[in-house]
C-alpha cells in the first residue's frame, strides 16, 4: 500500500525483455535504500513492483506481460525517469490517499497550460474509468496522489484537469510531460469497492443465507428506538 507522495525520481538503467515479460533495473538516485529488503514493494510510476535484487544505488524488478499490457511500461526506454515510492509503514504520515499500486489504465496528456504559479494539465479520461473520477476527488497519475479540479464528461472526449504546483513539478516527473505523454492512471480505491458493493449481481445476493434479524428484533434488543 502507498500514499501517492513521491519520495524520489529514479532512472531506468536497463530493460531486459523475456518470455514472461521484462526485468527492469532502476537507478534510485535520492531514494533511501537503507531499509529495503528482498521482496519489498516499490511503486514505480504508480506500479507496485517487487524488489528481486538491489544495491544502495538501484533495484531490479520483474514486470509481467499483464502489467506491460495494462500500463505505459511497454513504451518506456532506458534513460527515462520514473516516480518512486516505497511501501508505506504503519507509522507513515498519510499525506496523500490510499494507493494500491494496481494501475487501472493509461491516460494521455492533452494540454499543458501555465496559470499563474501553477500548471494546468488536461488528461484523457478512459470511458471505462470515467465514472470513478469525480471533481475534487483523488486520482493517482504515475504514482502521484492528485486532486481532480475539473471534468469534461463528453463521452467522445472525456477529460479531467489537474492543477500542479511548482513543488510537485520539482519533486516528480511532471516537468517531463508533454502533450501526448502517456501516464499510468489509478482511480480511487474506495470508489471501486463501493461500485462492487452496489452492483453485485442478484445471484450473489440470493445465494447468501437469509438473516433472521428484523427491525422489531433490533428494537427489542435496544439497538434502535
Amino acid at each position: 500500500m502507498f500514499t501517492g507522495i513521491i519520495e524520489a525520481v529514479g532512472t531506468i538503467k536497463a530493460i531486459n525483455i523475456n518470455a514472461q515479460g521484462a526485468r527492469l533495473v532502476i537507478a534510485t538516485n535520492d531514494l533511501d535504500m537503507s531499509d529495503v529488503k528482498l521482496g519489498d514493494s516499490i511503486a514505480t510510476n504508480g506500479i507496485c513492483l517487487t524488489v528481486v535484487d538491489f544495491s544502495q544505488q538501484s533495484y531490479s524488478a520483474d514486470v509481467s506481460n499483464e502489467t506491460l499490457k495494462r500500463t505505459g511500461f511497454a513504451g518506456y526506454n532506458v534513460g527515462m525517469q520514473v516516480n518512486l515510492e516505497k511501501a508505506m509503514l504503519a507509522s507513515t504520515r498519510f499525506g496523500g490517499h490510499i494507493v494500491s499500486g494496481h494501475v487501472d489504465g493509461v491516460s494521455e496528456v492533452l494540454s499543458i497550460i501555465n496559470n499563474g504559479n501553477s500548471i494546468e494539465y488536461w488528461l484523457s479520461m478512459p470511458n471505462d474509468l470515467a465514472h470513478y473520477i469525480a471533481e475534487k476527488g483523488s486520482v493517482t497519475v504515475d504514482g502521484t496522489s492528485l486532486t481532480v479540479n475539473a471534468l469534461s464528461d463528453n463521452t467522445a472526449d472525456g477529460k479531467f484537469r489537474l492543477t500542479i504546483v511548482p513543488h510537485t513539478v520539482k519533486e516528480t516527473i511532471f516537468a517531463h510531460y508533454q502533450v501526448g505523454t502517456k501516464v499510468n492512471l489509478e482511480v480511487d480505491l474506495v470508489a471501486r469497492y463501493l461500485e462492487r458493493l452496489l452492483t453485485k449481481n442478484n445471484t450473489a445476493q440470493t445465494s447468501l443465507p437469509q438473516s433472521n434479524v428484523t427491525e422489531a428484533l433490533l428494537q427489542k434488543a435496544g439497538f434502535i428506538k
